[in-house]
Parts: structure tokens; sequence; C-alpha cells
């Protein structure tokens, strides 16, 4: 049997560049080691064309990490690449200690950040998931029965009852993490009926999104310099200066190569940034690589379904960058397009308020409506997605109806039903 070498934090890092590296790929590496707990004692880095199958870096590279291992008493490697089970355990072997790729290092952070019974959930299926793909790491004399006289086994293996149950498991999470996502989804269509728009903050980690959703909202949700320093989602009421108001949701950060199975987990906390009126994408203006992070950040909100979301701009960090002010940048129809503040100082605020006051003002369109007595299912549908400012019945039969919708939803009813289309629009 192969038994996994014991934990240890005095941690190796290995950066691996197959052509796709950026410049600050390392410092991100380092800052996620160190937010998992670990006491980096060296980095090596190695460059190859293609993964090597067996070790993923070439003998060589694998022999020198070995001797370093050794010599620097390190209990645990982490690679800054996604490693196949069978590379883990040949490297472990190698090593003798503990191997973890980016993946299983990023889930690592994410369990001990979760905190609500949803985040805990979403984490858990993430892991198991993971999980599922490695399972021949421990239990290698318990493969599948060979043929032939003495080697035939009992029947069910130690390998195939563990993918069983954690395939019930994962079954049972996904049904509790629907519930939780049914139960947004009412408050979602209540906030609507009230003609309450969520607005969503998404951004690259460590971009400043909770120091600027405190700053907002004085929820005091944990801030530090460190990634997924906060996973759980929040929402708070945000007041705006025209007298209206929003729900603001903030949401875990992203990063460059996310893991899947944490995109697919985390699905439901992500539907409000699929479902807001307003997507604000915070940008840590320091940052020499700003442009490839919001790069990955579009790449994400691709991958969830929310690229046709309206956006503003949000660089951050202002206090950090010099001979920059406060200012809203517009585009070609004047519509604020981004604003540069600085969360920490409340450098820009005012501004910022006033920009999101005048993008979700855009947003909304009020109509008049005329519906005929067979259009029942379109009349519970305008009150399930839009607010409803009056209702009269008509003595021929049918309704008079104005209703205040987000622009997004008004395009899908009108692709759908048609009708809405002959009647003019009002600005909200």
């Amino acid at each position: 049997m192969f038994e996994r070498p014991r934990a240890g934090e005095r941690t190796l890092l290995v950066r691996v560049d197959l052509g796709d590296a950026g410049v600050d790929d390392l410092e991100e590496f380092m800052l996620l080691a160190r937010s998992a707990g670990a006491e980096v004692v060296g980095v090596v880095q190695a460059a190859r064309r293609v993964p090597e199958p067996r070790w993923f870096i070439g003998a060589g590279k694998a022999e020198e990490i070995a001797a370093r291992v050794v010599a620097e008493d390190v209990g645990l490697v982490l690679f800054d690449r996604d490693l196949t089970p069978s590379q883990e355990r040949n490297l472990e072997r190698l090593f003798e200690c503990r191997v973890i790729d980016r993946s299983g290092l990023i889930l690592d952070i994410f369990a001990q950040r979760a905190r609500s019974h949803e985040g805990k959930l979403q984490v858990e299926l993430a892991q198991l998931r993971h999980l599922s793909t490695r399972l021949v790491r421990g239990w290698t004399h318990l493969e599948r029965q060979k043929g032939g006289i003495g080697l035939r086994g009992p029947g069910e293996t130690q390998l195939e009852t563990d993918r069983r149950l954690i395939g019930k498991r994962i079954a049972l999470l996904k049904r509790r993490l629907e519930k939780v996502t049914g139960q947004r989804g009412q408050g979602r269509r209540a906030r609507a009926r009230n003609g309450v728009p969520t607005v969503s903050l998404v951004g690259y980690t460590n971009a400043g999104k909770s120091s600027l959703f405190n700053r907002l909202t004085a929820a005091g949700i944990y801030t530090a310099d460190q990634l997924f320093a906060t996973l759980d989602p929040t929402l708070r009421r945000l007041d705006l200066p025209d007298g209206g108001h929003a729900v603001l949701a903030d949401t875990v950060g992203f990063i460059q190569r996310l893991p899947h199975d944490l995109v697919a987990a985390f699905r439901s906390t992500l539907e409000e940034t699929v479902q807001a009126a307003l997507i604000l994408h915070v940008v840590d203006a320091a940052a020499p690589e700003r442009r490839r992070r919001i790069g990955q950040v579009e790449a994400v909100l691709q991958e969830i379904g929310a690229s046709g979301v309206p956006r503003l701009e949000v660089f951050n960090k202002l206090d950090l960058v010099p001979d920059q002010r406060p200012r809203i940048e517009r585009d070609d129809q004047g519509r604020p397009l981004r604003v540069w503040l600085s969360a920490r100082d409340g450098q820009g605020i005012d501004l910022f308020l006033a920009a999101v006051a005048e993008r979700l003002d855009q947003g909304r369109v009020r109509r008049d409506l005329c519906l005929d007595p067979h259009q029942g299912r379109l009349r519970a549908r305008l009150y399930r997605e839009g607010r409803v400012l009056y209702d009269k019945p008509l003595e021929a039969g049918g309704w008079a109806m104005g209703v205040d919708l987000a622009r997004a939803d008004l395009t899908r009813l009108e692709r759908e039903e048609g009708v809405l289309a002959d009647w003019p629009e009002q600005p909200a």
C-alpha cells in the first residue's frame, strides 16, 4: 500500500512556466501559499514546452527538488500547476513528502475561510469533486480484482466503495445547494417586485472589494492583505444620492486559472452576479498587471453567463497610485465607464455613488401596457420580474398596467412575448 507522507509546514514552491506565465505569477503564487498558512523556505522555477507525463517536470529538476527537500527539511511541496493523480503520487514517492497542486491549494484556502452554511456546502462539494479523481492515491493495494487462481477479490473493492459513497455525498450536497439557490431566487424576486436593483461587486482577489463594501455599508467584513480573505457572500443595503437604494452584493474574488470545480460549486453564489442590474468590477489600480487581471475576471464572468450584464469599472487603491485623482471617466455616449477612488481613505466615494445612481437610472425603463384577457401568464410574469406601478381591470376584459423593468428584462420579454414592443417606452 502507498501511504501519503504526513503534513508539514515548511514548504517548497515549484513554479513551472509553460509559456503562459505572467510577470506577477510568482508573487501571486507565494501569496496563495502564505494565505494557506505555509512557511515558504524556497522557490524552484522550471520551464517546459509541455508537461512530462511522469513527473510533470523533467527528471533532472525532480532530482534537484528531492535533494532540496532533504537538505532544507521540507514537509510540503506546492506546484503552481494542476497535476494528475499519478503525477502527484510519483512525486510524493520521490520526494518522500506531501505534494499539492494549485487546485488543491486553493481548495484548502477556501476550506479555511468558509464560515456560512452555504459556503461550507460549496467548499465541500468542490473538495469531493477534486478528491473523486484522486482516490487511487491512498488505495493502490485495493485496485480492481485481478484474474487468476488466488487473485480473485471478495467483491466490491474499497476503491469502488469510496467512489460510491463520494457520489452519494455529492448528490446530497447538490440537493442542499439547489434549496439554497431557490431561497436566493425568492429574495431576488421580492427585491425586483419592490423595484430594488442588485449591484454586484466582482474583481480579482485582493483588489479591495471587501474594503469598498465596508466603506459603503459599514458591514464590518474581515479584510486583510491576503488572497480570498473573505469567502462567504454578503448582501447589504446601499443608499444612493438620488434618494433611491440598491442591494450591494459582495462575492468571492477571482484569480487566474480558478479551478472549474470551484466555479461550478459557487454557481449559486455567483448567481447574484448573473442576475444583477449592474456589475461593479473592482480593479487594483496599483497592480502592474491590472490589464491581465481584468481579462481574467472577464473570462470568469463569461463562464458563469454574466458577460452581458452592464458594468462599471472601479479603479481602487488610488492612494497607492501617484499623480492620480478621483474622477469619473465616461464613454462616447456620456455614460459612466470608470471611477477612480480609494476605499481606504474615502477619496472619490461620492463620485462613485453618483456614477452608480446614474447607471442604474439608465438601466431601467417604464412601460404602460394593455393586456388582453388571455395574457394572464404575461401579467403574472410582469409581477414576478418587474415592479408593477398600477394594475387596473378593463371593462372589455384584460388589464391596463404600468411596469418598471430592468432594460435587460424588457429586452428579453420583447423577444419572448412580442406584444411589448408596440408600447411606448418611458424613462424610469
